[in-house]
């Protein structure tokens, strides 16, 4: 496992809980870590460990700016897997929203998912969503948000 590096949240649609637990751990354990979102994300504990980039409206631009930025031994938070391949690909680990952790042995797969449902969408196919975020979702998220900090002696 690589040093400490920083920690990017895909902020635009990151669930509350989520986005509390990250402030949190930052502040506890000091670490540096970057909202992106293309809006004002209002998290608590700015400019100490905490920043955030705000960047103009459109699609992707808040991945766009991720994907450009974060480097190997960084941690992205997100539930775009596009972004998380990307990510992955400059040698970032990845994290969902949901606590699953996508790597070099995942995250083609997931690609090829997510790739496969939006043609179906795109040919009408209702393919519905996600379930809705809940309480053991977010604890599931602490719980590997924890054990990848552990890891990286935070």
């Amino acid at each position: 496992m690589s040093g400490a590096g920083t920690v990017w949240v895909d902020a635009d649609a990151v669930p509350r809980a989520v986005r509390d637990i990250l402030t949190r751990a930052a502040t506890k354990r000091r670490v540096p870590m970057i909202f992106v979102a293309n809006r004002s994300v209002g998290v608590e504990g700015l400019g100490l460990t905490i920043s955030a980039v705000q960047v103009p409206g459109g699609p992707d631009v808040a991945d766009d700016h991720i994907a450009e930025h974060c480097t190997k031994g960084d941690l992205v938070i997100t539930a775009d897997i596009p972004l998380a391949a990307r990510a992955v690909e400059k040698g970032a680990e990845v994290l969902t929203p949901y606590g699953a952790e996508l790597d070099e042995d995942n995250v083609r797969e997931r690609l090829s998912v997510r790739d496969f449902l939006d043609d179906l969408r795109g040919a009408g196919v209702t393919t519905g969503g996600p379930p809705p975020f809940s309480q053991a979702n977010a604890q599931r998220f602490a719980n590997a948000l924890d054990r990848h900090l552990s890891r990286r002696r935070y």
